[in-house]
């Protein structure tokens, strides 16, 4: 596939419509090819509105469908038999905002969990106090599975480790899975309402604890989005030093992964090895930024750093992770425990709106560094497909781009070591009066290529610079359907394995 042009995303095409508009025109554009990035919902004040974000690639584009929708009558038309993605985030609105999703195949709550006061909408403006919660009154509706020798297993919310709290039902006969349904958003923390009223210097902080394994994807997309409102343009080496720094984030994210996907079928040698690595790759960070997940970087209109990364010291670490690999297919066990395991058909994929190696590794060729780009990433990257879906393909997936990052990593550090003053000439941050000075009320949408697959992020900026309204989208939010359709007719054993191999965020998907 050609690689477009890496230029500042184009200003979005916006449609205001009325509900009785809307399923024509979605409909449309997803037989045109666009894809469905989000779906906001916002209270202006005087009534409700939704907006639903579409990009695509060729050409490269962005359209937003803005539906008015009054406090009095708040209902949308559902897309979820047009588009699953849609199907959820409607459904997060209504828990949300209060706007119902009309003839929803599946009308259940989402994010509100039976404890939440009804009729208590968090993200609407009058909701300025925390109601008492109550007593969980009302079960999730799971689906009951009925026939000869099915029984359940639940696992979670709480788990044996470090993890954030997620229950799994497990229907099972013997020991194959029959149906596996999850419940999330234990840990709703608000986050997109406490970037309200901020402006934007203020919100680098929050952005980096979004999803604390992915504190550059989610900072990028933030600031992107911002500067995308604002009018800012950004230097070539700044955005040579954004794509370094996101490189080295998915760098120590695969090599972990790639351990301890190892280590979910007893090879425990390997991933000692891997987490040694991942230390390395770390130490590295840290001398980058001064913090080894990367925080302090990134800030609206500007990047800056201490040092460029060792380039010896990531061909060090590349070598070790290629033997590592080697080591781990060449062994009969490790194969066998990985291939045909938990596969994601590729067509299952791309109807549920699946993102990054899992999707890559069902074959889905879609990587927002190439579709969406804000750089150059030079002659060294592509992008890595698998085709089996399985356990496998999501391993050869993170090894493929585990090397390809190294490479464009070092040519990346080579680039920024051409311009004068090196990493040095990186340029200063926009104060927050600039932006609030040069800006009217404005929205910006960003698409970044986080380690999990592409995170957007859009904002909206009132006339005074500050943030009126944002909205978060970590590809989890994608890819944690698609986890139960992979685990179905796997044998429960091999659910830590397929889990890992999907590795999707608890935090990042329960803002």
């Amino acid at each position: 596939m050609t690689t477009p042009n890496p230029v500042r995303a184009a200003t979005p095409e916006v449609r205001t419509l009325t509900r009785d508009e809307l399923r024509g025109e979605a409909a449309a554009l997803l037989t045109d090819g666009n894809r469905l990035a989000l779906v906001a919902g916002h209270d202006d004040g005087d009534r409700l509105r939704v907006v639903y974000s579409f990009v695509a690639v060729f050409p490269r584009r962005q359209i937003d469908l803005v539906v008015p929708v009054p406090y009095d009558d708040a209902w949308i038309p559902s897309l979820a038999d047009l588009s699953f993605p849609a199907g959820n985030f409607e459904r997060g609105t209504r828990d949300l905002f209060g706007v119902r999703p009309a003839n929803h195949p599946q009308p259940h709550r989402l994010v509100r969990h039976g404890h939440w006061p009804r009729g208590w909408y968090p993200m609407r403006k009058d909701a300025t106090a925390t109601p008492e919660f109550e007593p969980d009154v009302e079960s999730f509706p799971f689906v009951e599975v009925e026939g000869p020798g099915v029984y359940e297993i639940a696992v979670g919310p709480i788990h044996a480790g470090i993890i954030d709290p997620g229950h799994f039902r497990f229907s099972v006969v013997g020991e194959t899975i029959v149906r596996m349904e999850a419940r999330q958003w234990y840990m709703h923390r608000g986050v997109e309402r406490l970037f309200e009223g901020r402006l934007p210097a203020d919100g680098i902080d929050m952005a980096e604890q979004i999803a604390g394994d992915t504190v550059i994807g989610h900072t990028l997309a933030y600031t992107m989005a911002i500067e995308a409102a604002s009018g800012i343009e950004i230097s070539e080496p700044d955005r040579l030093l954004r794509a370094l720094l996101l490189e080295l984030e998915r760098l120590y994210n695969h090599v972990s992964d790639l351990g301890s996907l190892a280590n979910d079928v007893g090879f425990g040698v390997v991933n000692s090895h891997t987490q040694r690595l991942r230390e390395t790759l770390l130490r590295i960070n840290k001398t980058v930024t001064g913090h080894r997940f990367l925080r302090g970087a990134l800030s609206v209109g500007g990047v800056r750093v201490l040092a460029l990364p060792d380039s010896a010291a990531l061909r060090g670490v590349a070598a070790d992770v290629q033997e590592i690999i080697a080591i781990t297919l060449g062994h009969a066990i490790v194969r066998d425990r990985f291939t045909g395991t938990a596969p994601l058909p590729t067509s299952q994929a791309e109807a549920m709106g699946t993102l990054g190696y899992v999707a890559r590794a069902s074959g889905v060729d879609a990587d927002a560094r190439r579709d969406h780009p804000f750089v150059d990433l030079g002659e060294h990257f592509h992008v890595v497909t698998d085709t089996g879906g399985d356990v496998l393909s999501r391993y050869r997936v993170r090894a493929g781009e585990f090397e390809v990052s190294i490479a464009v990593a070092i040519d990346l550090i080579a680039r920024l070591g051409a311009h004068r003053g090196g990493a040095a000439a990186a340029s200063s941050p926009v104060a927050a009066t600039t932006v609030a000075a040069t800006t009217d009320a404005a929205s910006g949408l960003a698409l970044v290529e986080g380690w999990r697959g592409t995170i957007c992020h859009r904002v909206e900026l009132g006339p005074d610079g500050a943030i009126t309204r944002l909205k978060v989208v970590d590809p989890s939010y994608f890819n944690w359907p698609a986890l139960p359709v992979a685990l179905s007719e796997t044998i429960v054993p091999d659910f830590p394995l397929v889990n890992k191999s999907f590795n999707q965020s608890y935090a990042g998907n329960d803002l």
